[in-house]
């Protein structure tokens, strides 16, 4: 059975992170949406329902019988079996909100639903970019679970000092974990395939440490977070989630923050999280253009895919950094950095777009991945349209 991963409304909602990727390929937790459902719902036939100029990376869904599925929550057991159990024309609804739909998307339409079921658990959904690291303790529960069900961790070395329950360390193969204390009595932590924590480091769950990643030497980590494939972490972090294939390598504090792919933060990068009169952090929101209360009294840095600080950058509490984006003058910038930024202040000239690309192209290769024609022509509209 294909499955359709829709962005529903909330693509414009999580901007900057979306510019580059449907709601699906956000990560949160340990897995990607989409990559958690394809686990829970065993199918790996996939497509996505998204903005236009993503679908060329991002296929359209194929004309045939389908199910449509909006993958920014955490399901129950329950929900799980739910939506297994619908049948041709059903649909599950959360608060007035499509969920999931078996329909056929060959002239998709949502007439084709006859009955729709409401869902009366409480579930988890995520609707902007905090609410990934807000909830980000709840989605490493529910995926260490999904994860090594079944499975047998690696052991963890003497040369480790280790608090806690031992059932709440998952070590997979690989892994090279030495002269660190791992501490679980606060939460969860998952030592993904290939990756290294050096010598000296401090974790303190929950924590996920993705396939390929690495914690540099005298890392201090706590605070439910999550680095993503092929990155790498030092200095300190609280509570922050990295999708993938990025590195704040260095000393520094980052907390309560998202960060997307191909990002890198300078040496000595410091993000605020808690202003200094203890008020609530208002964050840059795309869909009304202006700064809206976050309700959290701790928020810290939201950054686009292929974003850079020089060293001993300094951000204000609450900065919101768009696509391409290189912040190296001195002073704090601006808490809205546009895309393709050349400097990170307003009025500064852009990067331009062709050696946005060649820049791209060298921070990709490193980890021989191309450059593609489609992540190109992604670029280039971002670049033209915002």
């Amino acid at each position: 059975m294909q499955l359709v991963f829709s962005d529903a409304q909330y693509w414009e909602d999580f901007l900057p992170l979306t510019f580059t990727r449907p709601v699906a390929e956000m990560r949160c937790g340990i897995l990607t949406f989409s990559e958690r459902w394809q686990k829970l719902l065993e199918s790996t036939e996939i497509s996505w329902f998204t903005e236009m100029y993503l679908q060329q990376k991002f296929k359209e869904p194929e004309k045939k019988e389908s199910l449509f599925l909006v993958p920014n929550f955490l399901p129950t057991e329950t929900v799980v079996q739910q939506i297994k159990d619908l049948k041709q024309g059903e649909a599950l609804v959360y608060e007035d909100e499509l969920l999931a739909a078996k329909i056929n998307m060959d002239g998709f339409s949502l007439n084709q639903i006859e009955k729709m079921t409401d869902i009366k658990e409480d579930l988890i959904f995520f609707k902007k970019p905090t609410d990934l690291f807000s909830f980000n303790k709840e989605a490493i529960d529910f995926d260490f679970k999904l994860l090594t069900h079944g499975k047998t961790s690696q052991e963890l070395s003497s040369t480790n000092g280790f608090l806690g329950n031992k059932e709440d360390l998952f070590i997979e193969e690989g892994a090279e974990v030495e002269f660190s204390t791992i501490n679980t009595k606060t939460g969860k932590i998952y030592i993904g395939k290939n990756t290294e924590v050096m010598e000296g480091c401090n974790l303190r769950g929950p924590i996920a440490l993705c396939e390929g990643s690495k914690f540099n030497l005298g890392a201090k980590i706590y605070g439910a977070t999550t680095v993503g494939p092929h990155s790498k972490v030092g200095g300190e972090v609280s509570n922050i989630i990295i999708f993938g294939y990025s590195n704040k390598g260095h000393d520094g504090f980052v907390g309560n923050s998202v960060i997307g792919e191909w990002c890198n933060l300078g040496a000595d990068t410091n993000s605020s999280n808690l202003k200094n009169n203890y008020g609530n952090v208002k964050l840059w929101n795309y869909r009304t253009k202006d700064f809206q209360d976050t309700g959290l009294q701790f928020a810290g840095l939201i950054m686009g895919d292929h974003s850079k600080t020089a060293i001993n950058t300094q951000l204000n509490t609450g900065t919101v950094i768009g696509v391409a984006s290189n912040i190296f003058k001195e002073g704090f910038p601006p808490n809205l950095i546009e895309n393709f930024s050349w400097g990170g202040f307003k009025d500064d000239e852009r990067f331009k777009l062709d050696k946005a690309y060649e820049v791209a192209e060298k921070v990709m290769g490193r980890r021989k991945l191309p450059l593609t024609e489609d992540d190109k022509g992604i670029l280039k509209h971002i670049f033209n349209e915002y």
